[in-house]
């Protein structure tokens, strides 16, 4: 009797939560899973800003989709904007304009969506360039890496085909940009061109059809492997830098609830803020300056996103090569830069599974590197950085020349010849950076830290005092991990049987000693070392 009196008694909330834990077991999921402990670091951030600016993207597509027509059609603008009135155009470029003059905070909404995409595909890179540079793809989270890798792509293209959207003169140049590439391709370019405009182009589809990929093909792909990437990062647990008390076993920080979820919370709001700041004060894409698109107009300075200026750059300084074969012409000049855009976007992609080959790396690792430790994958990281930005410099060869007042010839050479040379001196000054840096962390385990402070000695030399470093910092400084070269080792057994080495091992040794080989990185100090200096043979 009591049982039920007791029953009676409980709160309304409180019986509604018994009802749906007794069905989904969500209390004991909750308690097992919401007190894990995350680490915390500034950089760890980035990784907040691409997740809040793609939940911002999907909150303001979803507004935009209520007054957005995907349509060619042409009608005749009767609107509010004084300056079109009367002009043909199609439906989707009308109600484009309908929602920045018309829609009640259709203009703002539109900023911020356009806003949002270009900080998610930025804070992608940079949120990969720290996840490379630290090492956090190593074992077990290649996948994962490869999952980001694909988020980034799809972010790409869900830009592209999202700014295509408005119909106006500077997407559609952008749109012809990218059917000039399609048709470039060998035997099946013209099929694959008529096959996504409807004919020949513009055609009267490709509006509606970007639209479906853009709002259910892309984004639902994007979000299955967003949810894959959390669950893998949930389930790994996060990687923390090293220092004291963190080992490969542990994780030090704070519990996702309630203090990571305070943070996070506030986290986005914050990033949401400072976006709607920048759509409310700095215009993008003014359509109604453009004017609708037309195939036998482009217009002046036409730009794409800065994030498809990589393969813009690479068709911008293609000489334009052509070769003549059986009465069918293969435009070199387009086609060569099709087929190396994905090379240089996916060489990264594929590099923690070359890492791991050459360094025969099996071990899980949840400490990350400081990047001057790893030099050769460090100098790789900042010359694929200056690869892309060479690239960006030729996909806006005519803005630079414009505004620097340079010939556009010496630009589109620039970057020619930066293609190649550009690179290479990155990954050389890069990793003689980090192997200068490493020395200095090495003085500074054996010397300890300068104090500027001089001392004159009994015989009248004059030294500087240095001050021992903590136990925490001398930790951080030699608690990495350095590999020893790969060796091919005997190729003749104890019976006398020759061992054939194939090319692949010897390619292995080759790049193993590349990049762990003597002076590719800086033996950590010994302990003998470092007992010798502190023992008096030195001034402190």
């Amino acid at each position: 009797m009591s049982t039920a009196t007791d029953k009676r008694k409980a709160p309304a909330g409180e019986r509604v939560a018994d009802w749906a834990d007794g069905r989904l077991g969500i209390y004991s999921l909750a308690k097992a899973n919401m007190r894990k402990i995350f680490p915390d670091h500034w950089s760890f951030m980035l990784g907040e800003i691409c997740l809040y600016s793609f939940i911002i993207i999907i909150l303001t597509g979803v507004y935009l989709t209520l007054f957005f027509h995907p349509s060619m059609n042409e009608v005749e603008y009767h609107g509010s904007y004084v300056p079109m009135q009367g002009v043909m155009m199609s439906e989707a470029f009308a109600s484009t304009l309908d929602i920045s003059f018309d829609v009640r905070g259709g203009l703002l909404i539109r900023q911020i969506h356009h806003w949002a995409a270009l900080i998610f595909v930025a804070a992608m890179i940079v949120h990969m360039m720290r996840v490379f540079f630290t090492g956090a793809f190593r074992k077990p989270r290649e996948i994962n890496w490869v999952f980001g890798f694909l988020l980034l792509v799809l972010g790409m293209f869900t830009g592209f085909t999202g700014y295509s959207l408005p119909d106006d003169l500077l997407s559609g140049t952008g749109v012809r940009f990218m059917q000039g590439a399609i048709l470039s391709v060998p035997v099946v370019g013209t099929y694959l061109s008529f096959f996504l405009f409807g004919g020949e182009f513009p055609g009267g589809d490709f509006v509606a059809r970007f639209y479906s990929i853009h709002i259910l093909l892309l984004p639902g792909i994007m979000m299955g492997l967003l949810v894959a990437h959390l669950i893998l990062v949930f389930y790994h647990k996060h990687t923390q830098f090293p220092g004291p008390g963190r080992t490969n076993n542990n994780v030090v920080g704070m519990p996702l609830l309630p203090v990571y979820m305070a943070k996070a919370g506030g986290f986005f709001f914050l990033v949401f803020g400072v976006i709607a700041a920048i759509a409310a004060i700095a215009t993008i894409n003014p359509i109604w300056n453009l004017g609708p698109y037309r195939p036998d107009h482009v217009s002046t300075g036409a730009q794409p996103d800065w994030y498809m200026g990589m393969p813009e750059g690479l068709i911008r300084a293609m000489p334009g090569w052509e070769i003549n074969l059986w009465g069918h012409t293969l435009v070199l000049g387009v086609f060569i830069p099709l087929i190396l855009f994905p090379l240089v976007l996916g060489s990264i992609a594929v590099w923690p599974f070359i890492e791991s080959w050459i360094t025969g790396d099996k071990r899980e690792h949840h400490l990350l590197d400081r990047p001057r430790n790893a030099p050769t994958r460090t100098a790789v990281g900042v010359a694929w950085i200056s690869e892309y930005i060479v690239l960006l410099i030729g996909g806006g060869n005519d803005m630079f020349a414009q505004y620097f007042h340079l010939s556009i010839n010496a630009i589109t050479w620039f970057v020619r010849i930066g293609f190649f040379a550009v690179p290479v001196l990155a990954f050389i000054i890069t990793k003689r950076i980090c192997l200068g840096l490493q020395r200095r962390d090495n003085d500074k385990v054996l010397h300890g830290r300068e104090t500027g402070v001089i001392k004159r000695l009994p015989h009248g030399e004059f030294v500087e005092v240095h001050e021992p470093l903590s136990q925490d910092k001398l930790h951080t400084l030699t608690s990495h991990h350095q590999y020893t070269p790969a060796e091919i080792g005997p190729t003749v057994d104890e019976n006398g049987v020759e061992r054939k080495v194939g090319a692949m091992e010897k390619l292995r040794v080759k790049l193993s000693k590349g990049m762990y080989g003597e002076g590719n990185q800086i033996p950590k100090p010994t302990v003998e070392e470092y007992k010798e200096i502190q023992s008096g043979h030195g001034h402190h």
